[in-house]
């Protein structure tokens, strides 16, 4: 998993969650006058039915919250806006005054984490687009241009380095977030002070070993997805490429992206073929300004292992009728068909709609209007299946790398069963499933597991099964289904590879009480998010969390991202054999509730 800020923000997993700033929330503006002409220019905006909730817990995470607003307390929210991780406030928006009312009702005076929550109405956030440029203007322009940065910083921050440098700078960042590890196990654990005490001795101030940083095997042109944004640039010339700032900056230009390291050349061919039938088209670019305009996003994926381009266009309808719409996608299909679209390897093109969601949509409707429905990528000699939507690493060749260093730290051997936790399209797993007796994995969303069972069968491993649904309920059930046998040797290993907000409470805790799960593997995307599932991992025995701590006993940082300050970190967990039955590898569960949720196979 990648987390990427800027232009490529948009390939965060956490789609429905915006960011905001905060900065004028709490001000009682007048609600006349520019900044809040959107609240009547849209039609509809959530930001009328605002709540502002305080007092939230120190430590929680997104998917978290969302459960505990949509699933739990059933709220029917439309949008939550966090100042920045951990923040003690939020904002949460809703589609009409009666929602917002109620979920009023349920959160005020709640008592989350030992925190007793406070809720009350918010009012709308001034538009930041209007505030920025009327202080550019009190300002001759100071305020809006400070910000204002090149395509290359915005992207690449880190590509006037030499490579070398850059992993240098990786490595010693990591470091800071192991020292960081081992500042928060040594004051939130205080029995294993002495223990960090002596990991630091023996590994220069971190809390456990740290290995050199492997380098990406390809460092320029490495991509195999971006989304690029369809606009204007500052002279107002259509294009597609990246923006070079942020709405709430106060600019929304969109400038080209031919300079850039990281794209490879087969995408920079699709973005000039596209951008050149935009410019053409008497459609204009949507604009977030105005609501008005078509052309919003190109994403295109590519493959190393085949030179495939997959095409993703994304439009507004706007009051598109179904002959114009017909006609759009005719002349799309056109373009990207041409001699210069064959020469780009362009071999599959689909249509998205981008448009408002309804409440439980989580993605655009999309419809294939041209060539393979998929394309096809390679990792360690295995072939993957890529969909439209579907996640997969986005530097190949050091996904190669990682799944390598994961593979060489659980050492699986043909008694081992591996539990792939958020398996995606199971590319772990299936990297494991030739050194291991089976792999078994667990997904939410269920596409990402039908493409698992296939990439399994396309590739002859037999030993693979995948399950649709929540890891925090099914972990215990799939443990059963891997019917270790402790008298012959076997082994339990899992691999976790969660959103960058890291795994559920509920998933660490089930992982944590069963016994005969002595070894875990963490890949984290984001490092930094995920020291608080690391503590809990290594927590003494509890009321909550029974079974054995683990101990931190390596770590690995990857560099998918050259010229991007974003690393992967691979962390092996162990835990000593259980000190009541003396066996390592006893595979008898904790009780679980009757009701326990057993894994079916998705048959879609």
């Amino acid at each position: 998993m990648e987390i990427e800020t800027g232009p490529l923000a948009g390939e965060v997993r956490e789609k429905n969650v915006e960011m905001d700033d905060g900065e004028n929330e709490h001000k009682n503006e007048n609600m006349k006058g520019e900044e809040y002409a959107y609240l009547d220019a849209t039609g509809f905006t959530s930001e009328l039915f605002k709540i502002e909730v305080r007092n939230l817990p120190k430590y929680y995470g997104i998917g978290e919250l969302k459960k505990l607003l949509n699933v739990k307390m059933k709220l029917s929210t439309n949008k939550i806006k966090i100042m920045k991780p951990g923040s003690p406030f939020i904002f949460i928006c809703f589609r009409n005054q009666e929602d917002r009312e109620a979920a009023i009702k349920c959160l005020d005076g709640f008592k989350w984490k030992g925190k007793e929550l406070s809720a009350f109405e918010a009012k709308p956030a001034p538009d930041p687009l209007i505030r920025r440029r009327k202080e550019a203007s009190a300002a001759e322009g100071e305020p809006l241009n400070v910000k204002r940065r090149t395509v290359e910083a915005s992207a690449t921050s880190l590509a006037y380095l030499p490579y070398e440098e850059q992993l240098k700078q990786k490595q010693s960042e990591i470091e800071n977030v192991l020292q960081k590890f081992g500042k928060e196990l040594w004051s939130s654990i205080p029995s294993l002070r002495s223990y960090v005490e002596e990991q630091r001795k023996d590994h220069a101030g971190l809390p456990c070993a740290f290995e050199p940083i492997r380098a990406s095997p390809l460092t320029n042109g490495y991509r195999n997805k971006c989304e690029f944004s369809i606009g204007k640039d500052a002279q107002g010339v259509k294009r597609v490429g990246f923006r070079v700032g942020s709405y709430s900056n106060g600019f929304l230009e969109v400038e080209s992206i031919m300079h850039l390291k990281h794209i490879p050349e087969c995408m920079k061919q699709t973005v000039t073929v596209f951008e050149e039938f935009v410019q053409a088209s008497a459609l204009e670019v949507y604009s977030a300004e105005t609501y008005q305009g078509y052309f919003r996003q190109l994403t295109v994926r590519m493959s190393h292992a085949t030179g495939q381009v997959m095409v993703v266009v994304g439009v507004h309808l706007q009051s598109l009728s179904e002959e114009e719409q017909k006609a759009l996608k005719a002349s799309i299909v056109e373009c990207l068909t041409s001699e210069a679209g064959k020469k780009a390897g362009i071999c599959s093109i689909y249509f998205e709609v981008i448009q408002k969601r309804q409440q439980g949509q989580y993605t655009n409707p999309i419809e294939h209007l041209y060539g393979e429905t998929h394309i096809e990528d390679k990792i360690l000699g295995l072939t993957f299946r890529i969909s439209p939507q579907a996640f997969f690493q986005i530097n190949t060749p050091a996904a190669e790398v990682l799944y390598q260093c994961a593979i060489d730290v659980a050492v699986p051997d043909k008694n081992t069963s591996i539990l792939d936790i958020c398996c995606g399209t199971g590319t772990i797993g299936l990297c494991f499933a030739r050194h291991c007796k089976q792999v078994l994995g667990v997904d939410i969303v269920a596409q990402a597991i039908e493409d698992a069972k296939h990439n399994a069968e396309r590739n002859g491993l037999d030993n693979c099964k995948f399950f649709a649904g929540n890891s925090d309920d099914l972990i215990m059930s799939l443990i059963r289904n891997a019917n270790i046998m402790p008298d012959q040797q076997e082994s339990l290993v899992a691999i976790v590879d969660p959103p960058r907000a890291g795994l559920h409470i509920r998933s660490i805790t089930q992982l944590r009480n069963a016994r005969g799960l002595n070894k875990l593997v963490y890949v984290s995307c984001s490092p930094q998010s995920a020291i608080k599932n690391w503590v809990d991992l290594m927590r003494p025995c509890s009321k909550q969390l029974r079974g054995e701590p683990f101990v931190a006993k390596k770590a690995i940082a990857v560099d998918l991202f050259p010229h991007t300050p974003h690393t992967e970190l691979v962390i092996l967990f162990e835990r000593e054999m259980d000190t009541e039955t003396g066996n390592a590898t006893d595979a008898v569960l904790d009780e679980q509730p009757n009701n326990e949720p057993q894994p079916v196979e998705n048959t879609h």
